[in-house]
């Protein structure tokens, strides 16, 4: 089930941009052509800045969403980069040890980059490979053999150990930005936010239908858009924006 619903921010985008102008032809129709029609005018008076306390709740609202979203991308980013540079300093630590430990180590080096790579097409999935954290396993017990202290050195072992324990780390962090999905109850709220903007500002103009029409189309222009700009984004590990694992395959590449 999860697989089946891994790329539902593009669904939630669709029903965000069709709901939005849905809404708005709803309270065209209410206002001018439903049997309320005479009613609905009976209300104007409603003073212009009134839509401000609405529309600015609703701004911030989507503000915040988007703060998450893009912060989670950004997150993201960074440890794939954090953990591309514990693959280079493994690398270059690689280079005090003995013939047969380096090429050992910079195959296992060269195993988890490939591993973590193709595992990236199952985070856009909200899932993980079971490949990589062997290859880190493996990593972490080839290091903590008792060839690599004799060969390296006692300090030069204490620094892969912490290179290692920084792969698995970061790791698990983008594991996890990978489970990121989008909270209904955020959206509703900011659903119902948006939806009551878009009444104020139809009330202000209730005497004009044709005015009216105009301030809430203009209006579902800046915010569906907008909205679904920060659905889409919703997994750090999907299209269009995803981050990538190019910086782990240079690591290794580097190296070679």
């Amino acid at each position: 089930m999860l697989q089946s619903f891994a790329y539902d921010h593009y669904a939630y985008a669709a029903v965000a941009v069709l709901g939005t102008l849905a809404a708005v032809f709803a309270i065209h129709w209410l206002i001018q052509s439903s049997p309320w029609a005479p009613w609905c005018r009976s209300l104007q008076g409603v003073v212009p800045p009134f839509i401000n306390i609405i529309g600015v709740l609703f701004g911030l609202t989507l503000a915040f969403l988007a703060n998450d979203t893009w912060s989670a991308h950004d997150q993201a980013m960074s440890a794939v980069y954090r953990e591309a540079d514990a693959l280079r300093s493994l690398g270059t630590l690689a280079q005090r040890l003995g013939a047969p430990e380096q090429a050992r180590l910079e195959q296992a080096l060269q195993g988890y980059a490939t591993a973590a790579g193709a595992e990236w097409p199952l985070l856009a999935r909200r899932q993980q490979g079971l490949d990589a954290p062997r290859q880190a396993d493996a990593l972490l017990l080839m290091l903590t053999g008792p060839s690599v202290e004799a060969s390296a050195g006692s300090a030069t072992q204490t620094l892969m150990l912490q290179a290692i324990q920084q792969i698995r780390r970061e790791r698990d962090l983008r594991i996890a930005l990978s489970q990121t999905h989008i909270n209904p109850l955020k959206w509703l709220g900011m659903a119902f936010l948006g939806f009551l903007t878009l009444l104020s500002v139809a009330v202000v103009h209730v005497e004009r239908p044709r005015t009216a029409l105009v301030a809430t189309v203009l209006f579902a222009l800046a915010a569906a858009p907008t909205a679904t700009l920060v659905l889409i984004q919703g997994n750090p590990f999907e299209q269009p924006t995803a981050v990538t694992p190019a910086p782990l395959l240079a690591a290794v590449r580097a190296q070679t």
